[in-house]
């Protein structure tokens, strides 16, 4: 595998911070000071609920630890985790049920 070239690298950083600000500037800049419309608030509040499992769930399915193959002690965090979420409708204790459940069985396991 070959590296990328200093003026590849540095064109991909500054083309992403820019990127990242102008997305930024959109919300604060022009609609900073307007309430945004209720439809749009309504599919915001499911942003948040979108991101945990974004990035989770490929380090479930495809863990580097393994070299991509799945493996019982991260499947069985996700369930456990994804239980205790749907019963005790609490991020915290599915992210801490999940975490306990995967060390617990890595340790068992081996």
């Amino acid at each position: 595998m070959t590296t990328p070239d200093q003026t590849t690298v540095w064109t991909i950083i500054v083309g992403l911070a820019i990127g990242s600000y102008a997305l930024r500037f959109v919300f604060i800049g022009f609609v900073g000071d307007r309430p945004l419309p209720p439809w749009l608030l309504r599919h915001l509040r499911y942003t948040a609920v979108a991101i945990l499992p974004a990035l989770i769930a490929p380090l479930v399915m495809w863990p580097t630890a393994t070299e991509g193959q799945p493996d019982l002690p991260r499947m069985a965090s996700a369930v456990v985790s994804l239980s205790v979420g749907l019963i005790t409708k609490n991020v915290l204790a599915a992210i801490f049920a999940g975490a306990g459940t995967l060390y617990g069985l890595l340790y068992l396991v081996g």
